[in-house]
């Protein structure tokens, strides 16, 4: 054990709903003090950063409750149980967007909150996009939308993009852009 860790004294689940766990932890802190820890447990995701032949950005459009707006944001979704994490990203892009891909290339995984939650986050790029067929989830309503690095950067800057993973894809694409020049 590092000098930083909390001991775990013990936990208890206070909600557990479709997609998360909620869980209330005691820790023995560092310096021998006691405190509480709120921890949501998710089961993972994936994100798609899919790439026209016409070099634009396929992003979907849709309503978040949490935020009470409609964002736009990279294809995603939640990992099933013992689901490997590149055929979830190919089923959520078809599913969401229509497109089935040639290729996928993992790109980088990350914590999406790591202060409260445990979800980590596997974004994967995708090559070769063929107009598949469109077969959202019965509760999912999503618009496919397009966009070259100008206009996305806009919609960032104007704040319909927002979200941490769409963030940070917008940021890899540019600069891998800028390395090929």
């Amino acid at each position: 054990m590092s000098e930083l860790e909390e001991k775990t004294i013990r936990s208890k689940n206070i909600f557990e709903g479709r997609i998360i766990r909620v869980q209330l932890d005691e820790v023995e802190l560092p310096n021998g003090n006691i405190s509480t820890r709120e921890l949501v447990k998710h089961p993972g995701a994936v994100a798609i950063m899919a790439i026209t032949e016409e070099d634009k950005m396929v992003f979907v459009r849709q309503y978040r409750k949490p935020l009470e707006k409609t964002i736009l944001e990279l294809p995603a979704g939640k990992l099933e149980p013992g689901e490997n994490p590149a055929v979830c990203a190919t089923r959520e892009l078809e599913e969401e967007t229509g497109y089935r891909a040639d290729g996928i290339n993992h790109v980088v995984s990350v914590y999406t909150s790591p202060g409260f939650a445990d979800e980590l986050l596997h974004l994967y790029e995708v090559q070769g996009l063929v107009q598949g067929v469109y077969h959202p989830d019965a509760d999912e309503f999503v618009e496919t939308v397009e966009l070259t690095l100008e206009k996305a950067f806009q919609r960032m800057e104007a704040g319909e993009i927002c979200d941490a993973k769409t963030v940070t894809a917008l940021h890899i694409w540019k600069n891998r852009k800028v390395d090929r020049k």
